[in-house]
């Protein structure tokens, strides 16, 4: 609920800017995902307990929260005559969009959850060089993101979403076919390059879309893309079981291909 309203309100923000700023609002996403990671290991370092590590935290949300509130930008709904359905399917431009999200989501949720365990247990990397995959992913996610405004510019939404696919397409094949630790993070770093604009651009698209309020438009697609995000992994670990790992991920590869291709097909608005 909070990061469907967080992205209309940047969606609100992005419209009175007239210029692409999304991507650069979740850069800032994972900057705090990062910044959370380092509080959890100092508040584990200080040994303080979770109580005192959650109240800390949630104070100090809910006092940004609640300062942030008087700078927001009011977009209720203009009245109309007659009142629109309380629950609307999504058009066809939203499911595609959606799908999009759903498989760079799922690219994203597999490489969280299992990139540490592939360095490991198939790449053979030292314990204490298995978690740089996810570091690399996670940096390049960044990275992506705080450039990827200026990059839909420059490219537009539609070329910008095309390489980002193809990009992340070689890297997470360059991390299967390849699998010395060093290579697996190359291509993890790789991965995060070609998914990091991808979300931000779908999460415009909806919330830019003239026939829908910018929230109805997010909540499609954020509907579509998140089931992505909690259903992959799982579904990954089962393939995993079955097979191996390795194998597990092409599922990966050919959902990159799928978005690259719904990339294709992408007319702007």
């Amino acid at each position: 609920m909070l990061d469907v309203a967080m992205n209309s309100q940047a969606v609100m923000v992005e419209k009175q800017m007239g210029k692409p700023i999304m991507t650069s609002f979740h850069a800032v996403f994972s900057i705090g995902m990062m910044i959370g990671a380092l509080a959890g290991s100092l508040f584990t370092k200080i040994t303080s307990g979770l109580f005192i590590h959650f109240v800390i935290v949630s104070t100090i949300s809910v006092l940004v929260v609640f300062g942030a509130r008087y700078y927001l930008i009011h977009d209720k709904p203009e009245k109309k005559e007659s009142e629109g359905p309380a629950f609307r399917l999504p058009n066809a431009a939203m499911i595609s969009i959606g799908i999009i999200a759903f498989c760079s989501m799922l690219g994203e949720g597999a490489m969280a959850d299992w990139s540490t365990n592939y360095m490991e247990n198939i790449a053979h990397a030292d314990i204490s060089l298995a978690p740089l995959g996810l570091s690399a992913f996670a940096l390049a996610m960044t990275i992506g993101r705080v450039f990827g405004d200026g990059a839909r510019i420059r490219f537009g939404d539609r070329s910008l979403m095309i390489v980002c696919g193809i990009v992340a397409s070689i890297g997470l094949s360059i991390a299967i076919i390849f699998v010395n630790p060093i290579t697996v993070i190359i291509g993890l770093f790789i991965v995060g390059l070609g998914l990091s604009a991808i979300v931000p651009i779908a999460y415009s698209i909806a919330g830019h879309t003239k026939e829908l309020p910018p929230g109805v438009g997010l909540a499609m697609v954020t509907t579509v893309g998140y089931s992505g995000f909690l259903f992959g992994p799982p579904i990954i670990g089962l393939l995993a079981d079955q097979f191996t790992l390795r194998l597990a991920l092409l599922l990966a590869v050919v959902l990159f291909i799928l978005m690259t291709l719904l990339s294709f097909r992408y007319k702007s608005s």
